[in-house]
């Protein structure tokens, strides 16, 4: 590639070489996580390069500002690829508990990454049985290879020695949050909160150029204290057949809802699937056919504003959506209609919670309205989090009274700001968490979705359809692997429900 300019200066690319693989899977629910579990097992260390400890090319020379003249390689590939399908036999028969590749920084590193996202979890290190005298190359070198995290029973080592893949058991786990390291006769202790301090310290610097100082120096202080803990209802199984659904549903349940679409939108997919999932019936509305006319809405019972970037947010939280509503007569008259009618529902997820609170679509008696103003942090916010649902009348969220679940936030604009107190609106969801970063958006009472005074109609700013399946949440319980959908499908359902009690 060539950059020409009016002077005449050309600047030349360097020639890139792409190369691009795709893998078949067999189960994507299978997967080993680089999180040490809380349970007495074993450390295994296993090589993957048949190569000597070299530093050239690693973390820990160019911290030195050295290059080095020999950087690690694989030195018998099909070695490896026996390898990788012994370490694919372990994952598919449940033998890991935990494992890290060694790549950026090395062993050490590797080591303290599997307890960072831990409170109290530690490793005893012994590396007395590696053949490599020097510990610097052992701890930092950036030979490829694997730290495993495997059960007291042998069952692993079984496999490993079966298949001929060499391995070292280098120690076990602890309580005590620390990485400690013997090597002949010699000991080193890494304490890890001080370790995830240094090792955040990178982001943390670039978040103050990015996000108002004082937040950003609130994340620093708050970010590893504020874990994600949850609390599901007892009577969740997390079994689809517990509400009655089919994930190869194709005969229409006679339940009909739609998903109302604006230009700039990118919520409406999911939506409608988890929507599907859940017994509803879903059309595609788009605000051109309520706007001429070619859609009435008389004939469903729910609809759903879904999230995005409506005008490409470009008029602030959903004004331009709001604007198509209010200066459109059909338009303004069809969504008129429909929220006169006892028989409907309504939902409004992020851009689509923006709409329905600049529409006042939930406290219509007010004569002061809330407003949902740009995140405190005046940047866009993304992130995995919890969420309470309290004591609420959302005919949606109702049975999940109690529950602290997982959720995904992606907004800019999404805090909530009231004129009145809290105990004057119908909060039905809120974050776990006051203080920023867990109350992403800085939100007046940490307060995350309001419903009307009926419970009937609903905005959050949290997107739980992006939360239905366990595999969808950057964390879910241990011990629930085996669900098949998480607690948010309820709401659907509950949904469903009223609907059919209607009709």
């Amino acid at each position: 590639m060539t950059q020409k300019y009016k002077d005449g200066t050309e600047v030349f690319s360097p020639g890139t070489v792409i190369i691009s693989a795709a893998g078949e899977v067999t189960d994507f629910r299978k997967v080993t996580e680089p999180v040490l579990r809380n349970t007495s097992s074993t450390m295994l260390y296993v090589d993957l390069s048949c190569n000597s400890f070299k530093l050239g090319g690693s973390c820990f020379a160019q911290s030195l500002g050295f290059l080095g003249t020999e950087a690690p390689t694989v030195d018998d590939p099909a070695y490896f690829a026996n390898v990788f399908k012994a370490i694919q036999q372990l994952v598919c028969d449940d033998l890991l508990l935990a494992g890290h590749d060694i790549s950026a920084g090395g062993m050490a590193v590797a080591m303290l990454e599997m307890c960072f996202p831990q409170s109290a979890a530690g490793l005893n290190i012994n590396l007395n049985t590696l053949p490599e005298t020097d510990i610097i190359k052992i701890l930092f070198s950036e030979n490829p290879g694997l730290v495993l995290q495997v059960n007291n029973n042998g069952s692993a080592q079984a496999v490993l020695k079966k298949e001929g893949v060499q391995f070292y058991e280098i120690g076990t786990t602890t309580s005590d949050p620390a990485l400690v390291i013997n090597k002949d006769g010699k000991y080193w202790r890494f304490d890890v909160n001080k370790a995830r301090d240094t090792w955040f310290k990178t982001s943390y610097l670039l978040d103050r150029e990015q996000t108002v100082p004082e937040l950003a120096d609130k994340r620093f202080s708050l970010y590893k204290n504020q874990a994600l803990v949850f609390s599901f209802n007892k009577n969740f199984t997390g079994k689809t057949s517990q509400y009655g659904i089919y994930t190869k549903r194709i005969a229409p349940s006679g339940i009909k809802s739609a998903i109302i679409r604006e230009k700039g939108v990118n919520g409406d997919r999911e939506m409608a699937y988890m929507m599907h999932l859940a017994g509803l019936d879903v059309k595609d509305v788009h605000m051109t056919d309520l706007i001429s006319g070619r859609e009435t809405l008389d004939d469903v019972n729910m609809i759903v504003f879904v999230g995005g970037f409506s005008n490409s947010d470009v008029l602030g939280s959903a004004k331009g959506w709001a604007g198509a509503f209010l200066y459109n007569d059909k338009a303004k008259h069809t969504l008129q209609r429909y929220y006169a009618r006892q028989d409907t529902l309504s939902l409004g997820v992020c851009n689509g919670c923006q709409l329905m609170v600049e529409l006042n679509l939930l406290t219509a008696d007010d004569a002061l309205k809330p407003k949902m103003l740009r995140n405190a942090s005046h940047k866009f916010e993304s992130a995995f989090l919890n969420v309470d649902i309290p004591r609420n009348r959302s005919i949606m969220l109702k049975t999940l009274e109690g529950s602290r679940l997982g959720i995904w936030v992606a907004h800019g604009e999404g805090r909530f700001s009231f004129p009145k107190e809290e105990m004057h609106y119908n909060v039905c969801m809120k974050y776990s968490y006051r203080e920023y970063p867990g109350n992403p958006n800085g939100s007046d009472f940490s307060v995350a979705g309001i419903c009307s005074n009926d419970g009937r109609h609903l905005a959050i700013m949290p997107h739980f359809e992006r939360s239905i399946f366990p595999w969808n949440w950057a964390n879910y319980p241990e011990d629930r692997k085996s669900d098949e959908v998480t607690p948010w499908i309820e709401a659907f359902v509950n949904a469903r429900e009223w609907i059919r009690l209607k009709k």
